[in-house]
Formats: structure tokens, C-alpha cells, sequence
């Protein structure tokens, strides 16, 4: 239907039978986005992982609702974090079980029970996770769980486990905008878990304009959009150097040009280019007027040397910099050999590094938890870089977090004049 011209699909409806167009209009399979149907496969836990406004509490309630009318399911848990959620959203809410099932097979709800009855006799009973108790005892056949990344209780989700298990299959579709939470990465990592992520620009044909055009403009590229909008689960790295809220907390607006005191390109070069090859570092970096550092800009990629050196050339210019920092451990002179040939007039100044990556990046990341650093905008990549870096033994090589350690160490610490010669840090 959707592949047809507008013309044709109107066509097609208004031929119609009124039955027939009741039938439609209550038919979840016609309307749902592939990623709101149920995936195939021998599955125990349907996650679905998505940010606001994707859909989530609609698909949940679909998806109990074709298991109680087709008798599918006669025993059902409906978990959410309160029993005022449960009530407000699962069952009541715009899109919860009673708006979506046709007039019909529309089943009895009886609040003091916190019941729901279908015509066919399928029972569906709403649980508070905040009582894990309330779900020691009773048994069924599906469940639904509501934002579980917001549950305080882990208990509460080994009790639906234990009680999930009548019927031949039973399973449970779980419902969430992610959270960094362990025991939540631990059901992703669960053999039986099938994870559904999506984010709210999924769902736009049914959200106000106005509203995506607001939370992207505010939010799109930092943490909590990130996770709030795209739906990502951001987790906290174990001995990283930055954690995600000291990164946030750097963030600001971007500022005018006039109030830096100096501006340089950092580049950590990669030694091939191919499409396996480690990505080219190019961070952009200040220091303003009141002696604050700021990132302006992360344009780092997997680049030929033509292309890096372009584009940090470009960038020297766009920005007015006082000079391009280049490592230049693994290509030695070839590296400000090939900036000059992009642009003879560059000031080059070269960089090896003599210590490791981590005593390096501590001094840096030093200046975030003084709070003297700013992120004028959002880096995403970058981001995930910094709050991913401990300096282990064996770890990848983060290249956009090298050019962002070259370019404040130039800034906080060096502070040479702009020339070719080469510094060791």
C-alpha cells in the first residue's frame, strides 16, 4: 500500500466495505514500521531499545494484545516501574492496551484489581517494580515490562523471569529508553535477548514538527540526546580517563571567533588509508580570551594523506589558527612534507611522543575535572573515544582522542612559537 501513488491508495480504500475499512483500521500488521513487529526466531526477551517517541508503548500493547485475542497468552504480566505507570501508560495511556483494541474484542478493565479481562478469558495483571515482591508467586505465559532501565530493582526482573513460565513459549517484550545500567548491558549480552533499537526520528510522520525541530536543535549529538533520541546505551567505562558526565559538563555554545586568543590544528596522522586502515586525528582546539580551552571542532576520518592535509589546511584557514601540531612518530618528515604541499605557507609544528598515550592524555584530562575545558558543540566519535580510554594494555589506538591530547598539550602546556621545529612530549 505505501508503494502506491496516493491516488491509487485512495482508490483502493474507498472500495472498501465499511467492515472492511473497521478491519483496516484496527489491523496493527498494516500500520506498524517493520521494527514494531515482533522478530522471528526462538527468542525468551524482545528489547526493544529506542529513544522518545519511537513507538514503544504501542508495540508493547500490540503485541499483548494480538497474543490475548488470538488465545495465545491466557496469563499476563504488565510490569512497569509504579503501579501509577502501569496504570497511566500501559493500560490507560494514548497508546496503552485499552486505546488499542477495536470495540469489538475490548477487554474489562477493573482498576482495584489491576486487571484485564478479554472477552476469551486471557488475564493480563499490571505488577509495580517497585515491589519485586508482588511478582514472587504469580506465573504466566507473556509479560510486558515497561522502561526497565528505570527500575530501581534488579529483583523485580529475576521475579518476572522465575514467574515466566507457563504455555509452550512463554516471552516477554520489554520496553525502554536505555540507561546506563549493568544489569540491563548484561540481558543485551543474553543468548535469548533479540535487541529492536531505533530512535525518535523513526516515528516523525506521527510527532509534532515543532517538537523534533526543538530536541534536535537542543540535544541532537550530546549525551542525553544521544541516548534520549537515538536511543544508545552510553555506558561508564571502568578506569576511563573521562567519564560521560564530566564530558557533558564541558559542553557549552559555541562563541565567537573574536574572543580566542589562539587557535591550533592538531592532526595524529594514520600510516595507511584503506578502509580497514585507523583514522586520521584532526582536532581543532583554542584558548580564549580568559585562558578557558575549547574544542571547536572534530573532523577526524579514514583519509588518504592528499585528503588529511587538505583538510587540515582548510580548517588552519577557516578558524585563522596560529599553527598546524602534527605527530609525526610514524611518518617522520613525510607528515609536514605533506601539509607544505597542500599549502607551502603553513606553520608546521611537529610533535613526537616520547611517553605513553595515557601519561600523556592525564594532564589533559586533569583540565576537564577543573573544569577548565569546553566542548563547543557535540563530538560524538570524540566523545566516545574520551569516555572510553583507560590505557590498558592492548587497547586500540584512539586516534581523534590523540589529536585532542596534541592540541590542548600545545595550548596548556607548550606554548612555542609557531615553527617547524619538532617538540617531545
Amino acid at each position: 500500500m505505501t508503494s502506491l501513488s496516493p491516488a491509487s491508495r485512495k482508490r483502493i480504500l474507498n472500495e472498501l466495505s465499511d467492515r472492511e475499512a473497521a478491519a483496516l483500521l484496527w489491523d496493527w500488521e498494516f500500520w506498524a514500521r517493520p521494527k514494531q513487529l515482533p522478530p522471528a526466531g526462538g527468542w525468551r526477551v524482545w528489547l526493544i531499545l529506542a529513544g522518545r517517541g519511537f513507538g514503544k508503548t504501542r508495540t508493547g500493547a500490540e503485541w499483548v494484545r494480538s497474543l490475548a485475542e488470538a488465545g495465545r497468552a491466557r496469563r499476563i504480566a504488565l510490569v512497569a516501574e509504579t503501579a501509577a505507570d502501569a496504570r497511566d501508560v500501559m493500560i490507560e495511556g494514548e497508546s496503552g492496551l485499552l486505546a488499542c483494541c477495536p470495540p469489538r474484542a475490548r477487554p474489562r478493565y477493573e482498576p482495584s484489581k489491576r486487571r484485564v479481562t478479554w472477552p476469551n478469558g486471557a488475564v493480563a495483571t499490571s505488577f509495580s517494580a517497585d515491589d519485586p515482591d508482588q511478582l514472587r508467586g504469580p506465573q504466566f505465559d507473556a509479560a510486558w515490562a515497561d522502561e526497565v532501565a528505570k527500575w530501581r530493582y534488579e529483583a523485580a526482573w529475576d521475579n518476572l523471569m522465575l514467574g515466566l513460565r507457563l504455555g509452550a513459549d512463554p516471552r516477554c517484550v520489554a520496553t525502554t529508553t536505555p540507561r546506563p545500567r549493568a544489569w540491563l548491558a548484561r540481558l543485551i549480552a543474553d543468548p535469548g535477548t533479540v535487541v529492536t533499537g531505533g530512535g525518535t526520528r523513526e516515528n516523525a510522520a506521527n510527532l509534532a514538527p515543532a517538537f523534533l525541530d526543538q530536541i534536535l536543535a537542543r540535544y541532537a549529538g550530546t549525551r542525553l540526546g544521544r541516548q534520549e533520541i537515538d536511543g544508545e546505551l552510553l555506558m561508564e567505562v571502568p578506569g576511563a580517563l573521562w567519564s560521560r558526565a564530566l564530558i557533558e559538563a564541558a559542553r557549552t555554545r559555541p562563541m565567537s571567533a573574536a574572543d580566542l586568543a589562539r587557535v591550533v590544528v592538531a592532526v595524529d596522522p594514520a600510516v595507511t588509508a584503506g578502509t580497514d586502515s585507523a583514522e586520521t586525528g584532526i582536532v581543532v582546539a583554542a584558548v580564549d580570551a580568559d585562558g578557558r580551552f575549547r574544542v571547536l571542532e572534530d573532523l577526524s576520518g579514514r583519509l588518504s594523506p592528499d585528503l588529511w592535509a587538505r583538510r587540515a589546511a582548510e580548517a588552519f584557514h577557516r578558524h585563522r589558527a596560529d599553527a598546524v601540531v602534527c605527530e609525526v612518530n610514524q611518518g617522520g618528515d613525510l607528515v609536514a612534507a605533506t601539509l607544505r604541499t597542500v599549502d607551502p605557507s603553513l606553520p608546521v609544528r611537529s610533535v613526537r611522543a616520547t611517553r605513553g598515550k595515557r601519561l600523556r592524555a592525564e594532564p589533559v584530562a586533569a583540565l576537564y575535572e577543573q573544569g577548565r575545558v569546553s566542548h563547543d558543540g557535540a563530538f560524538p566519535a570524540l566523545e566516545d573515544q574520551m569516555a572510553g580510554y583507560t590505557g590498558a594494555p592492548g587497547e586500540a589506538s584512539p586516534d581523534r582522542l590523540d589529536a585532542l591530547v596534541w592540541a590542548l598539550t600545545d595550548l596548556a602546556f607548550d606554548r612555542p612559537p609557531a615553527t617547524s621545529r619538532e617538540f617531545l612530549v
